[in-house]
């Protein structure tokens, strides 16, 4: 029970402030259990004994009375200041995210703007995006469009949900009807190809403003489970910190808790790279090599990210919290990944032209690799496994022979 309880008090932290030190309370639960009659934890005896559960119950009352504490004391002025949100792009995770600010606030109006005009008569008539969730009713205060000038006007945030490949070109379509001072929160993860750069440098790029306000987004968070308002956790980072802490207080709520960070780097680089793995984790999968294979690739993986994220400036902790190791862990284990799908097809020997004409959302680490591996050799980190996979979706190395060629690197300490 020690062991649950730490990383509930490490984890849980609002504004920057964390739990108070538990005291003399850890100090006796620590000579409870290891008391000569503490039991074995597969004895039949291991039930907590009166004392040990009272140090247990003291504990998590501490930890409830600092949450409220602080809960109480948190400000609610930019939602009730906050009229009109913008969200770019009708895609999954935008839909998701479109439907979770409209049920923040009762009227508030939330633009959609859209491409497919069948999707936006869908949206509008009867509340269902039919391309993505059509079993799933939005909020009345979705609104969709096709008109750009429409959805932006006015607009007090915009939600940036566009494919990262498309996202210059975009971009540069709207710039005329984006206000300078509108803060942009990105949702896309993942590096521009041609140039290596990601949605910060995009977006004050395409809008031709470098001081457009921006947030990126992101976190272990699949859309299908944000609209179906299942617990979620999520980053926010900017430069700014009275901007993420705006964003944090506009996004957060009973079920989607919002961390802030300032480092913009790592949250970014951590979601672009981690999509990347996911293919090589689903390739290991489609190639039924087992757990260990898996466990084995998915760490390497994370050491690979960890190298180049620090070696372009991110804080190590950024690449083990939820922008960095969360993410990696939802995409690489779980089937509801794009990513991992498109890995997982790769092992069973289907091709990458194959598996790309069947699907109807844009899986990032595809094109992602290949500007991961420009990258590295620019800061001169070696990357086997994500190198590996940009390869193997060249058509210039089998999964097969990848596997041959990555157990027989080197024996080399562990760093």
């Amino acid at each position: 029970m020690a062991a649950s309880l730490q990383p509930a008090c490490l984890d849980l932290h609002f504004a920057g402030k964390h739990p108070p030190p538990l005291k003399h309370t850890s100090a006796t639960f620590l000579r409870c259990v290891s008391s000569p009659n503490f039991p074995e934890p597969d004895s039949p005896d291991a039930n907590l004994t009166k004392d040990q559960r009272k140090v247990v119950r003291i504990a998590w009352e501490k930890i409830v009375r600092w949450s409220r504490s602080l809960r109480a004391k948190a400000k609610t002025d930019v939602l009730e200041r906050t009229r009109k949100v913008v969200v770019l792009g009708g895609g999954s995770f935008g839909t998701a995210m479109a439907a979770h600010v409209a049920g923040r606030k009762e009227g508030l109006e939330v633009n959609m703007l859209v491409r497919d005009s069948f999707v936006c008569e869908s949206i509008n008539k009867n509340h269902h995006n039919c391309k993505y969730f059509p079993e799933h009713k939005l909020p009345e205060n979705v609104i969709a469009t096709t008109d750009a000038k429409a959805a932006l006007l006015d607009a007090d945030y915009c939600l940036h949900a566009v494919p990262v490949q498309f996202s210059s070109l975009f971009l540069e379509g709207i710039s005329d009807y984006v206000d300078p001072g509108l803060p942009f929160i990105s949702l896309s993860k993942g590096l521009e190809l041609n140039t290596l750069r990601m949605m910060s440098q995009i977006i004050p790029s395409a809008l031709k403003n470098p001081r457009q306000p921006f947030v990126a987004l992101s976190g272990p968070s699949f859309a299908l489970e944000l609209m179906n308002n299942l617990p979620t956790a999520m980053v926010v980072a900017s430069k700014d910190k009275k901007l993420a802490n705006a964003v944090q207080q506009l996004l957060a709520s009973s079920y989607l808790r919002i961390n802030t960070s300032s480092d913009v780097t790592g949250v970014e680089i951590a979601g672009a790279l981690k999509n990347v793995l996911a293919i090589a984790a689903g390739i290991v999968d489609g190639m039924q090599l087992g757990n260990n294979s898996m466990a084995a690739l998915v760490s390497q993986g994370c050491s690979e990210i960890r190298w180049l994220a620090t070696k372009m400036g991110a804080k190590p902790t950024t690449i083990t919290g939820l922008s960095g190791t969360g993410d990696i862990m939802l995409t690489c284990f779980v089937n509801l990944s794009r990513n991992r799908t498109v890995g997982v097809r790769l092992g069973s020997g289907e091709t990458l032209d194959e598996i790309l004409s069947s699907m109807n959302q844009v899986a990032e680490g595809v094109a992602t690799a290949g500007a991961v591996i420009a990258l590295a050799q620019k800061y001169n980190v070696k990357l086997p496994v994500l190198t590996a996979v940009a390869k193997i979706i060249d058509n210039e190395l089998t999964p097969t022979k990848a596997v041959l060629e990555l157990m027989s690197l080197p024996q080399v300490e562990e760093v």
